[in-house]
């Protein structure tokens, strides 16, 4: 059982296994009469194939409180859409599912590309930020949520646990982060986290001072989880990083926009897997190896927008220090893992981090030669003001998509 001990400058609302997801079920459905709930599946057609999105669909038929389900669908031809369709037809929820590839909404990139404000390249990042517009333009809902197309152990008490905080009037959480334990197969799971933003925040502490940032992002018990909910009002204003660092790029604008008080991270399974990326250290575009460089790139702008001077001598230290924190903290999770029967790689672990290392070189050369680089698309906010009728437009172009590409 979860200890309920408060030690970060963010609330942790823990699971102790006292409340049935009925009752949970019951008093959200409650809330739901007059707070709207959204849920955002952001999803690559290959997931339809895999073998966790059936059962993830399995589920959410039966989640009463969901008012609506917003599918953002990518690498997709029109045969692989209609498919998309039938795949979903059996949620009872109100859904749509966009397809981003289509070219209504081809054109519509194109049309924010001339406005200078379109995302820089595809991936989750746009797909999320899609859906978001979506949303905003249905005007309909009080709260989002959003989780991954791959979780392998998905049942909807976590969907439940991430929306309570922010569904619950009574409480004064604008932005819920779900956290787990990565364990699975009889492995210690979550090598990013643990192999690199953990040290890593460690080690910037130790090289460029305390910071409030680094101490935010600390009490978060697993940062990179793709599951979070939030209040719809927080939307518009929201940063979404096009790169791999879309996870901690909301939480950083989750402490720009947001006090501590109104974000949270709550326990929402007590064990999570899903489908694993490779480290890919031949080919720094791919896999981890691309996430944790864009990770780094990440932190390390938010860190200069507040303020903090970064020269190749800094980062030369950060790699050091950060690669004996790691090591360090290496010993524990093998001594954690042994004592609960986990098996751990030390060999593999210790490629990650030298990969890692040496990535944290690369993310600082990139910060310093491109030091105009801006990873972000556009708020909606900005979009609306630059184009009123984008919203509509998009609103419009995805019904059109379903009525002109219908499932048949």
């Amino acid at each position: 059982m979860a200890d309920f001990h408060q030690n970060g400058n963010i609330t942790t609302l823990h699971n102790l296994r006292t409340r049935s997801l009925d009752d949970l079920t019951y008093e959200l459905s409650t809330y739901a009469e007059t707070r709207k709930i959204t849920l955002i599946l952001p999803s690559l057609y290959s997931e339809l194939e895999g073998p966790a999105l059936a059962h993830i669909v399995d589920e959410l038929t039966q989640v009463p409180y969901l008012h609506r389900i917003v599918i953002g669908l990518d690498q997709a031809d029109e045969d692989q859409f209609r498919n998309a369709q039938r795949f979903f037809a059996r949620l009872p929820q109100t859904h749509t599912v966009i397809w981003n590839d289509s070219p209504r909404m081809q054109a519509l990139l194109q049309r924010l590309d001339a406005l200078g404000l379109a995302p820089k390249e595809p991936g989750k990042g746009r797909n999320v930020w899609t859906c978001m517009g979506y949303l905003i333009a249905c005007a309909d809902s009080s709260v989002m949520a959003l989780h991954d197309c791959d979780i392998l152990t998905y049942d909807r008490e976590m969907l439940a646990r991430l929306i309570y905080p922010v569904a619950n009037p009574a409480f004064p959480y604008q932005m819920a982060k779900g956290y787990y334990p990565r364990i699975g197969d009889g492995k210690l799971n979550g090598r990013v986290t643990r192999l690199l933003v953990s040290p890593l925040l460690i080690a910037l502490k130790r090289v460029v001072g305390d910071r409030d940032y680094l101490d935010y992002l600390r009490s978060f018990r697993y940062p990179l989880s793709g599951e979070f909910a939030m209040r719809t009002p927080t939307l518009p204003d929201l940063r979404i990083p096009s790169d791999w660092g879309l996870e901690i790029g909301v939480l950083s604008e989750a402490w720009r926009n947001l006090a501590p008080q109104s974000v949270c991270q709550v326990e929402i399974s007590d064990a999570y897997d899903h489908k694993h990326q490779e480290l890919s250290p031949e080919d720094a575009d791919r896999g981890l190896s691309r996430m944790s460089t864009d990770i780094c790139k990440a932190i390390f702008r938010k860190l200069a927008a507040d303020g903090t001077v970064f020269t190749p001598n800094v980062f030369r230290t950060l790699k050091a220090t950060y690669y004996r924190c790691a090591l360090d903290l290496l010993d524990g999770y093998y001594a954690d893992a042994r004592m609960n029967g986990l098996a751990v790689d030390r060999h593999k672990e210790e490629k990650s981090i030298e990969l890692f290392a040496e990535n944290i070189i690369r993310a600082g050369q990139i910060f310093l030669d491109y030091p105009h680089e801006s990873p972000f698309i556009p708020t909606w906010n900005r979009v609306h003001a630059a184009d009123p009728e984008f919203l509509p437009d998009m609103r419009r172009a995805a019904a059109a998509d379903l009525e002109e590409f219908g499932a048949g």
